[in-house]
């Protein structure tokens, strides 16, 4: 069995408490959290503590705190014998400054607090600094998940800025959707069809082969007509993705 202990008391830290709380091959031993009422919930799932200084033993340490704080709370570890790892798609390993075995269990995906989560959906990027805690890694992720992949420190940092393009970005392309339609008094809902197709058709075509509209057209008639109903801010952001499409569309 694999004893755990989660550092954080944020959407990623809950979500795996409670995932790994429910199988029989993980033993979540202890949950730290700064701010205790962070983590009071989880209190009938696991010891909690606020203090770093009585951390238990475990073979794992997953810290899953901000970015910032990485380095200064890795540092307070002071177990030798557990493999220390962070959450984060955005920064090297070689950041944890504990004075033991150091790794990466990354989790490529968004998390909300009250949305329930299907962790076999979800890929774990993992990355330690010899084998033996690679598969240590490896069996802890597959407890919960199937989708494990061996992603190093450059291949992650990479990996999170295109997850930032296709997750955080379309995000935002879908509020100035909505903006749109509610300054035009038109549902946003009519929307929800053409944008899970679109999501669809991804997992069938690349995404050069399945890009559409009148970018891809050169259809300036549409483009201007598009830009006169836009305000100078979204007049800017069509600009220039119709300018990365239509160039991209002259490399192929």
């Amino acid at each position: 069995m694999i004893k755990v202990a989660i550092i954080g008391g944020g959407n990623v830290a809950t979500h795996l408490a409670n995932a790994f709380n429910k199988k029989n091959e993980v033993s979540l031993v202890q949950m730290y959290a700064r701010n205790i009422e962070q983590i009071h919930h989880l209190k009938e799932v696991t010891p909690i503590t606020n203090s770093i200084e009585l951390l238990t033993e475990a073979d794992v340490y997953i810290i899953a705190v901000s970015d910032d704080a990485i380095g200064d709370v890795s540092r307070k570890i002071k177990q030798k014998n557990g493999l220390v790892v962070h959450t984060s798609g955005s920064v090297a390993m070689q950041s944890l400054q504990n004075t033991g075995r150091k790794g990466i269990f990354y989790l490529l995906q968004s998390f909300s607090k009250d949305k329930d989560v299907n962790f076999n959906e979800i890929p774990f990027c993992l990355e330690a600094e010899n084998e033996d805690d690679l598969q240590l890694l490896e069996t802890l992720a597959k407890s919960i998940g199937k989708k494990i992949y061996r992603i190093n420190s450059e291949q992650r940092k990479r990996l999170h800025v295109a997850a930032v393009f296709v997750n955080n970005f379309t995000n935002h392309m879908y509020k100035i959707g909505a903006d749109i339609c509610n300054e035009y008094q038109v549902p946003f809902e009519v929307l929800l069809p053409l944008i899970q197709e679109t999501a669809q058709k991804i997992t069938e075509l690349s995404p050069e082969s399945a890009q559409t509209g009148p970018a891809k057209r050169n259809d300036q008639k549409t483009i201007q007509n598009h830009l006169a109903l836009l305000n100078a801010e979204q007049q800017e952001i069509y600009k220039l993705i119709t300018k990365s499409i239509q160039q991209n569309g002259k490399e192929l």
